[in-house]
């Protein structure tokens, strides 16, 4: 039987580990954190559970082509319950209140309600909406791979994709800004730049919509962690191996052929490694000398990290009559690493239980912006712990100011920086996915290098923008690779 090394028990290490078990090969995985989920993550503070990976999950519905995938690596099974959050997002703005419905229909007569002067825009983009559900994200074979279970073509897809071209050039060449200015209603504008972020491409929020009003991109039960440990748990039941705590520190290269790797000046055989670890740090650390082909240079010039500071809190109050997500403009900006935030947004667990003591609540806000110069700054010149609390105290005072019934209810806060992302999953400038800008064509990179062979790459930096399916697409894609390479059936062991 071969030996697979795998670098990372992160979504993409974990989908990678069951696949690669599935198909007959010796898995161990080796895994710096002391918990499985990598960015997909989640912990606890004084009792409360703060959610800082997974907000809602594409495939979850069992009408997607992607639920196979997160069945098949045991992520989701029917004993785990989905939540539908309608609305999706609520937004407040000068008194007005605006929601993202799940229902098309419905979202639809509230924007022409609430901004009878955009009915047209309203309208082109709900027609556009509707179509795009048609898409999704596509399971592949690999050419030359032998499979026991065949991926089905869907020609519907394919078809159904012809009309869409020209929307998809349209909202690929601007940004959710630009494309947010075709509406003349301030707080239809103010939605949709914030459906994702300003400066993503506009694709990137009309996706995100047809995917919520085609009844998926649910929330399993127990958010990130606990999905991250029912996949672990599958690995472990099929035979496979993860070592918490052992990081490796080199993949060991011969005459241009992967013979294992490094672990604590120990060396590790194997036949092949994927590594799935943030590969834009990878190509540089784990090889010597660094990976230096074509693509890698590619990836190390144009990639720009999306970075966030995330802020937890666990209040002594009931807050379930709060909208589960909610936005709104506070009376002054929040600075956060240097930038002024002038939105601030909300994710509520009231409504989950076991996220927090009886009667309480746990809140988080996510801060987007490449902050992390002014982070690493603060470390080094001994103000780091000042400056997350002072950026705590700064956010609670907004939110008192916002919703009374939270002050003096504190019971706990905690700030993540991008250092905090950085130490615990060894990413590039603690980022978890890759930006994707106005114009810029949908690319990839390869999960093979040209100058080294019994090496696979896998994980979200792979094909950004990423994100879980991306993850866990490329672990998958991986195995796939190694299939072809060794002559093994995809998926042949029973």
């Amino acid at each position: 039987m071969k030996k697979v090394i795998i670098i990372g028990a992160g979504i993409a290490g974990l989908s990678a580990a069951s696949y690669a078990l599935q198909s007959g090969f010796d898995v161990t995985v080796y895994e710096s954190h002391r918990i499985p989920g990598g960015a997909s993550t989640s912990w606890r503070r004084k009792g409360y559970l703060f959610e800082g990976g997974m907000h809602w999950l594409t495939g979850s519905s069992p009408k997607t082509v992607l639920h196979k995938l997160w069945r098949e690596i045991g992520a989701l099974n029917d004993s785990v319950p989905i939540y539908y959050r309608d609305p999706f997002l609520t937004l407040e703005f000068k008194g007005q209140t605006v929601c993202l419905y799940r229902d098309l229909d419905r979202l639809h007569k509230h924007l022409l309600t609430l901004a009878p002067e955009d009915r047209k825009e309203i309208s082109r983009l709900c027609k556009d909406i509707r179509n795009f559900t048609k898409l999704s994200m596509p399971l592949t074979e690999l050419k030359g791979v032998k499979a026991k279970h065949k991926a089905s073509k869907s020609f519907g897809s394919a078809f159904a994709m012809l009309p869409l071209i020209p929307r998809l050039a349209f909202y690929g060449k601007l940004s959710a800004r630009e494309y947010s200015e075709r509406f003349q209603n301030p707080l239809l504008r103010l939605l949709v730049q914030n459906i994702t972020s300003p400066d993503y491409s506009a694709l990137a929020a009309i996706f995100t919509m047809a995917t919520l009003t085609s009844g998926d991109g649910g929330y399993p039960e127990g958010g990130s962690l606990a999905m991250a440990d029912r996949v672990a748990k599958n690995v472990q039941a099929r035979g496979g191996k993860i070592l918490y705590g052992t990081p490796v520190e080199q993949v060991l290269v011969k005459d241009g052929i992967a013979q294992g790797v490094m672990v604590r000046g120990e060396f590790i055989p194997s036949d092949a490694v994927i590594v799935t670890q943030d590969t834009l740090v990878a190509i540089d650390t784990l090889f010597d000398p660094p990976i230096r082909e074509a693509w890698a240079e590619k990836m190390r010039k144009e990639t720009i990290p999306i970075l966030n500071t995330f802020i937890s809190v666990g209040v002594e109050a009931d807050l379930s009559a709060l909208p589960e997500t909610l936005a709104f403009v506070p009376e002054e900006p929040l600075m956060c690493g240097g930038t002024s935030h002038t939105l601030i947004g909300i994710n509520n667990y009231a409504a989950y239980p076991g996220y927090a003591p009886e009667g309480c609540t746990a809140l988080t806000c996510i801060l987007g912006g490449d902050s992390y110069d002014y982070w690493k700054t603060s470390k080094e010149n001994g103000s780091y712990e000042a400056e997350k609390q002072k950026l705590a105290e700064a956010f609670l005072k907004i939110l008192a100011k916002k919703y009374p019934q939270t002050e003096g209810k504190i019971a706990v806060w905690d700030v993540a920086t991008p250092l905090t992302y950085e130490r615990y999953l060894g990413s590039y400038k603690g980022s978890w996915m890759t930006l994707m800008k106005k114009g810029v064509p949908n690319k990839s990179y390869p999960t093979i290098p040209e100058s080294i062979k019994n090496v696979y790459f896998a994980g979200h930096r792979i094909s950004p923008p990423g994100g879980l399916p991306i993850a866990a697409e490329t672990g998958r894609s991986a195995v796939q690779y190694l299939c072809r390479d060794t002559g093994e059936v995809f998926q042949g062991k029973e």
